[in-house]
């Protein structure tokens, strides 16, 4: 049957065959059956089939991505060049040091990096699956200023084909003011790998989004989070964050780790009860 599948695809790439309706229907019908025949014939789809629809699901984003400009290429590295960071410090399991443990078993872990400063690990379980909990942070990230307490407002100022996203984030004033109004205009990166998603991030320059009124503009980045299903468990994810920021200004450090790292405990809390609702 493949053989003949074969010759069908071909004759319908020739261009004065493609408009013959009736032998492209005889193509796709003979190509679905040889694709059903073999599906039946086997544990699971074959390793083939799975190439075809991979191949063919890059080959449609190739076609519909649209060229970018210089700039936006250099966004695009930006973002790439987070994500690497950001996996190749967790990739590191040396000389983390805790800074809290939840009694529910969330976990703050934190390090000091020479070319990057101290920066933070969250570990925690959510109960929910990955799809659930990547479309809460990456599909609603507008919205999470609705439930997070510790953000005012996320404002995604531009969209880069499929992955990549321009973001203004307001962080909300700590209880007491002791860490004012702060701002940051960050590159974002989301990828897909198998049952892994990275979202990961960094501070970047954007014209249209200049310092604003009463916020200091800080940094943050490398920073991601990782989701994975918890082995043996695909109902619940694994969700790892690594915290890098300068919040600029004269703050003493010991209120800036007690700061971040408790920012992250309450991150996990909240996002805990948004995905219950």
């Amino acid at each position: 049957m493949l053989p003949a599948t074969s010759k069908l695809c071909a004759a319908i790439s020739y261009r004065h065959l493609r408009n013959m309706t009736g032998l492209r229907r005889q193509a796709a019908v003979a190509i679905s059956q040889e694709l059903s025949r073999l599906a039946s014939h086997s544990p699971g789809p074959s390793t083939w089939i799975h190439q075809v629809r991979r191949r063919s699901s890059l080959l449609s984003s190739r076609l519909e991505e649209k060229p970018f400009s210089e700039m936006q290429m250099s966004y695009i590295k930006q973002g790439e060049e987070a994500l690497q960071k950001s996996l190749r410090i967790l990739e590191d399991q040396n000389d983390w040091k805790t800074e809290t443990v939840a009694g529910n078993g969330d976990k703050v872990l934190s390090k000091v990096l020479p070319d990057v400063g101290k920066v933070f690990r969250l570990e925690v379980v959510v109960d929910q699956p990955l799809d659930t909990v990547y479309g809460e942070l990456v599909d609603n990230m507008e919205q999470m200023g609705d439930w997070n307490p510790n953000v005012e407002e996320v404002r995604i100022l531009e969209k880069i084909g499929k992955d990549t996203v321009i973001t203004h984030e307001k962080a909300a004033a700590t209880p007491g003011n002791i860490v004012g109004p702060r701002d940051f205009v960050s590159v974002r990166c989301s990828k897909r790998r198998g049952s892994t998603c990275v979202l990961a991030g960094m501070s970047t320059t954007y014209g249209a989004m200049p310092e604003q009124e009463g916020f200091i503009r800080a940094e943050n980045g490398p920073t991601c989070m990782v989701l994975r299903p918890l082995p043996g468990s695909p109902s619940q994810t694994r969700l790892t964050w690594l915290l890098s920021i300068d919040l600029k200004g004269w703050l003493p450090k010991t209120i800036i780790n007690q700061v971040l790292s408790q920012t992250q405990v309450d991150f996990a809390k909240h996002l805990r009860q948004r995905l219950a609702r």
